[in-house]
């Protein structure tokens, strides 16, 4: 089997929060270079003193992280996830992968994407891919993600894409916080959604999510992407506000996010690793919403809720 070893360089006081992000990557366990505490923790492993003196001349401000993905279970995919994340957490990061050069890596991972099917009728379908059997009839969401998080293949994604699925009504306002490639937005404009905003904190996904937009024929004002930190430049009121990020991320959102949703609005949010669901859940309930609808798939949750009236 050949894999892609994944090494997110970060410093050394952010090495938790980024290995909590990286653990929601991938289920098998990730590899942590930790240098700060070096002579204490050798000491309480060993007893001894006598430490590599390579060991000793690592730079103890910074941390890294490895993980290793398989080539059929998409490690671009990941890259964006850990990468978006990392930014939304305010965590700086590089990311390196070491398996294969980067401008060979960004187009091999294609072969490893397929047209994939999402609830009952989203068909997405890669872009480098023209012709795609839909017995079906199925709205097709054509898409480029290039190095913005969201093809649909996360599970965080496909179960926000369902929701959506569920609670949009025709000619809806929807606003997608943490957009990545748009996928989310465009999505709800292809199922009936008559206006979308998009926003996201990285420069790339909001050049991707603008680009994705245009290929499936949704342009401003209809479809509007912002670049900014949650909903802090978004104006207006929203029927559907979705929110596929982090726990943390999430909690600190649902403070503010009632700002911009209309009188029975509905609130998606995924991107919630089972460890953490009852936080989260706590702080919604804490902030007035109601929790409609609870999904889950492969440890990963997804709430629909509702702003109590005031």
């Amino acid at each position: 089997m050949d894999w892609t070893e994944v090494k997110i360089e970060v410093n050394a006081d952010d090495i938790d929060r980024a290995a909590a992000i990286a653990n929601m990557a991938v289920p098998y366990g990730i590899y942590i270079e930790d240098y700060r505490n070096l002579e204490e923790e050798t000491w309480e492993i060993a007893n001894i003193d006598l430490i590599d003196e390579g060991l000793l001349q690592k730079d103890r401000t910074k941390g890294y992280i490895h993980l290793y993905i398989p080539k059929e279970e998409n490690p671009q995919e990941a890259v964006a996830f850990l990468s978006e994340r990392c930014n939304a957490a305010g965590i700086p990061h590089t990311i390196d992968l070491t398996a294969c050069k980067n401008e060979d890596w960004e187009n091999n991972w294609k072969a490893f994407f397929k047209p994939l099917p999402v609830g009952e009728r989203l068909l997405i379908q890669p872009l480098w891919i023209e012709d795609v059997d839909n017995p079906q009839n199925r709205a097709v969401l054509r898409i480029e993600p290039g190095l913005a998080f969201g093809t649909g293949g996360h599970h965080t994604t496909r179960l926000c894409l369902e929701m959506l699925e569920r609670y949009l009504t025709p000619g809806c306002a929807v606003l997608d916080t943490g957009c990545g490639s748009g996928i989310l937005s465009i999505a709800a404009l292809l199922l009936g959604a008559g206006k979308a905003v998009g926003v996201d904190i990285d420069e790339l996904a909001v050049k991707t999510a603008k680009e994705n937009g245009k290929l499936n024929g949704f342009t401003e004002p209809q479809y509007t992407v912002l670049q900014g930190n949650l909903a802090d430049k978004v104006t207006g009121l929203y029927d559907v506000v979705v929110a596929n990020i982090v726990a943390d991320v999430i909690m600190l959102f649902a403070k503010d996010v009632g700002r911009f949703m209309k009188e029975n609005a509905v609130f998606i949010t995924s991107g919630i690793i089972d460890t953490r669901e009852e936080e989260v859940k706590t702080a919604l309930i804490a902030n007035g919403f109601t929790i409609l609808e609870r999904v889950e798939q492969k440890g990963w949750v997804c709430f629909a809720c509702r702003k109590a009236k005031a």
